[in-house]
């Protein structure tokens, strides 16, 4: 790491006012952050189109190189990379694109230029059958593609199902967040996160005391598309972030996909539309999309409908597994009848279950199985 790129970087971050087309161009035509600094008496004759207003703005850096330095101290002290443009590690397919970040702050442990990257995206409000989507997705595209990165933004929702699916699966995947890493929003996944750091990692281009403000939301959606090799879209409504990501993604040439759902369901709706106005391709499985994808199943497909995704169950888990593969989405006191364990016993159960994917709790106490 060339740390006094990686600090004037930093600077010009904040003389462009985030502004990553601005100071992408900036790095490009001089040859980095630290060349801008270099040359920021005469960025007007080495840039003609370049507006006077940066131009005059970009004369004084005393407050940007003292909230650089402070950054530095604050990645140094909690081990997180910082990824400039001509850093080998930086994310190759993001660096294609027109609006890429100049820098990126990083804490994991995944390879971001893996063969194959995909991201996951959909509603905060996702349904059980969205739920159902992502595991069977991902467990089956397990089978198919052993190594594979997995991207999302840790939202409610579709996000936070993909990354703790991926997980369970034994992918690594990593997280784009909307803020700084002195942070992690929603704080409730902050668990699923901190287990990411092992087995993938979090990523942003926001330096640390960056709220997660709408915007910000925004801008991260085109980080999360242009590291991927393809977007996923599974269950949105008419309009959110996920139909930004695939709009995104569109325009950055890369695939993008939608599972469909039912006609008039509203977290439905914006995947329907997707495929009826030919902006992302139909799948119903991770067959269609290793297909479409032309990507060569690294394993042989299996000739069964349903693998055992969890074979290690105790008595009582497979009894309960069993009972709801009979009669899914029970209640807990119905539930307890059904399977004759008692009220407290179960719900310790059914805790187990759910840290190991194979069941969701729904509204009023009713138990869903993933199948």
């Amino acid at each position: 790491m060339n740390e006094q790129e990686v600090f004037y970087t930093i600077a010009l971050t904040r003389m462009t006012g985030f502004n990553s087309q601005q100071a992408l161009q900036l790095c490009q035509k001089l040859g980095g952050g630290q060349a801008v600094y270099e040359h920021r008496n005469d960025i007007g004759s080495l840039i003609p189109d370049c507006s006077p207003r940066l131009v005059e703005a970009l004369k004084n850096w005393d407050e940007a190189l003292k909230r650089a330095a402070v950054e530095m101290e604050f990645v140094t002290k909690h081990d997180i990379r910082t990824l400039t443009m001509n850093d080998p590690d930086y994310p190759v397919r993001l660096r294609e694109c027109p609006d890429a970040p100049v820098i990126l702050y990083y804490k994991g442990s995944a390879d971001l230029n893996q063969q194959r990257v995909i991201d996951i995206v959909g509603t905060r409000h996702c349904t059980s059958y969205g739920q159902d989507l992502v595991c069977r997705f991902v467990s089956r595209l397990k089978e198919l593609c052993p190594e594979l990165l997995v991207v999302s933004g840790l939202a409610y929702g579709i996000d936070i199902c993909a990354h703790r699916q991926a997980l369970f699966a034994d992918y690594q995947t990593v997280a784009v967040l909307a803020h700084g890493l002195d942070q992690i929003y929603p704080n409730h996944h902050r668990q699923t996160a901190v287990e990411m750091l092992s087995r993938g990692g979090l990523l942003t281009e926001y330096m640390s005391q960056t709220e997660p403000i709408a915007n910000n939301f925004r801008q991260r959606n085109r980080i999360v598309a242009g590291c991927s090799d393809a977007t996923l879209v599974i269950e949105s409504a008419y309009k959110g972030g996920a139909l930004i990501t695939a709009r995104i993604a569109q325009d950055y040439g890369r695939d993008v996909f939608a599972f469909p759902g039912p006609v008039g369901a509203p977290y439905s709706e914006g995947c329907n539309n997707l495929i009826r106005d030919n902006k992302a391709g139909l799948i119903t499985s991770a067959d269609d999309f290793v297909e479409a994808m032309g990507w060569q199943p690294l394993q042989p497909k299996t000739d069964t409908v349903e693998r055992q995704l969890f074979p290690e169950l105790s008595p009582e888990e497979q009894a309960i597994v069993t009972q709801l593969q009979q009669t899914n989405d029970l209640q807990l006191n119905i539930l307890s009848v059904k399977t004759n364990i008692a009220i407290g016993q179960l719900t310790a159960l059914l805790f187990q279950l759910e840290m190991k994917g194979v069941v969701r709790p729904l509204a009023g106490g009713t138990y869903h199985l993933l199948k």
